[in-house]
């Protein structure tokens, strides 16, 4: 008897579901993705460049002893190299959004539109790091573009279509949801930087190509994917659509280089270990562990072993995140910063400038007199170290070019050269006049990268 009560109780709230899910109309029937694609589709555009890059025969490639030994041999040759990805058209007065791997460095580059049409682009403004890159097109018209979306409204569950051309097969729709967001602990070669992750099949020929939202609109620029294999495996990436528009708003500007505001300092998320000892009930955040004396954070007074939490409201967790949410606030504006200091809340402004240019690069060739003749040296100062990704406390003197004797000497571009013939190098002239004194033996104090030695020759 219990056993047949509780099947009409399962049947009578089965029949109630059923009755409140029944469809209303003709539309509810046929629901579909199908409008949105008409009006998101007509923007995304396909994108075929080539580039000519100079290739080495080495006898040694792979090598794990000769193949640096022998890098620059034999003479160089001219080779044509093909990509094909996907671009977004984001006015109508020929602004498209790519990926810097798909356009960087190409020497043409051909946009097609889903009616058929072409026509050439020229880069405005790239960024490897963030892996973007700004086009126009010109003398087109009639030309269909998306609207942007704030991707800081976007959540997790949302639905969005992936928009491109996989495989070159043509323009293709998947869909899928936003798995996640703020992935900032994840790298493509040398982009670095905080993407929406979804689970819609994105493959080779989508990069550069729409990630929109049930509205059409563009929520990010699908960049790459997670995979053994090379094909989708649900884990894909995009960059957020607030970057892109902080990219159109400097390409706008004239910039052809995307300036990211400075921070001038290092940190590293804080971990369930370090929470405790520095005031915190809980992980989150990044410990500032140097400040360099030039930074707008230094003005702020953030010291070593504050704990950054938040930017302009927005909970940040790592370096990458930081910078992101310092980006897209905009060169030349302000932060508002919020610090934990010993257990103690508090918030400052930041300015938003690029890494200072001073004191002055001072650059310098060396002569022919020169015991490494030919090679280009710089001071170091906070654009050099942003420039070339050095520490925040380099110092000495940077390899801008070291020149074919530099090359035979083992030095490369963005060595630092600390010392000459046990004689600190505090600045390009003091270098160029040590490496033309005459002696039987040079001896150089090189920095690379986290690594240092010392080169002698005799002259």
């Amino acid at each position: 008897m219990l056993r047949s009560l509780i099947l009409a109780m399962i049947l009578t709230c089965g029949m109630a579901s059923a009755q409140t899910a029944v469809p209303e109309s003709q539309a509810q029937i046929q629901l579909s993705f199908a409008p949105v694609v008409k009006q998101a589709a007509p923007a995304v555009v396909n994108i075929y460049a080539k580039r000519v890059v100079n290739v080495r025969t080495n006898p040694f490639r792979n090598d794990p002893f000769f193949d640096n030994l022998f890098r620059d041999f034999g003479a160089p040759r001219q080779r044509v190299e093909n990509s094909l990805g996907s671009g977004v058209i984001l006015s109508e007065d020929g602004i498209v959004v790519s990926n810097y791997h798909v356009v960087g460095q190409a020497t043409d580059i051909r946009v097609v539109l889903t009616d058929r049409r072409e026509f050439s682009a020229r880069v405005l403004l790239a960024d490897e790091e963030s892996d973007l890159a700004i086009l126009q097109i010109d003398e087109a018209e009639g030309l269909h573009a998306l609207e942007l979306r704030d991707s800081d409204s976007v959540e997790v569950g949302e639905l969005v279509l992936a928009i491109g051309n996989p495989f070159g097969v043509g323009q293709t729709v998947s869909s899928g949801i936003v798995s996640g967001l703020a992935r900032s602990g994840v790298a493509m070669g040398n982009a670095r930087g905080y993407f929406i992750q979804t689970d819609a099949p994105i493959n080779p020929g989508n990069s550069g190509g729409a990630l929109v939202d049930v509205a059409g609109r563009l929520i990010g620029i699908n960049t790459w994917i997670l995979s053994r294999s090379g094909g989708s495996n649900g884990i894909g990436f995009a960059i957020p659509s607030a970057l892109v528009s902080e990219f159109v708003a400097q390409a706008r500007a004239g910039k052809d280089r995307f300036t990211r505001p400075w921070a001038g300092l290092s940190g590293q998320p804080v971990m369930a270990d370090m929470a405790e000892g520095l005031g915190l009930d809980r992980p989150g955040g990044i410990v500032i562990s140097q400040v360099h004396e030039q930074s707008p954070f230094m003005d702020a007074e953030i010291r070593p072993g504050d704990v950054i939490v938040a930017v302009d409201g927005l909970t940040v967790n790592t370096p990458a995140e930081m910078i992101y949410r310092m980006s897209v606030a905009g060169m030349g504006d302000t932060a508002r910063i919020s610090v934990i200091r010993n257990g103690e809340a508090r918030e400052v402004t930041v300015r938003l400038i690029p890494a200072p240019d001073m004191p002055p690069r001072a650059e310098v060739q060396t002569g022919r007199k020169s015991a490494i003749p030919g090679m280009t040296l710089s001071n170091i100062n906070p654009a050099v170290i942003d420039e070339y990704g050095l520490g925040l406390s380099a110092s000495g003197v940077l390899v801008v070019d070291p020149g074919r004797a530099g090359l035979r000497a083992g030095l490369r571009r963005g060595d630092i050269l600390r010392g000459i013939n046990d004689t600190d190098a505090v600045d390009t002239d003091t270098a160029a006049a040590l490496l033309e004194e005459r002696m039987r033996w040079l001896s150089l104090d090189v920095q690379r990268g986290t690594q240092r030695s010392v080169l002698r020759f005799r002259l």
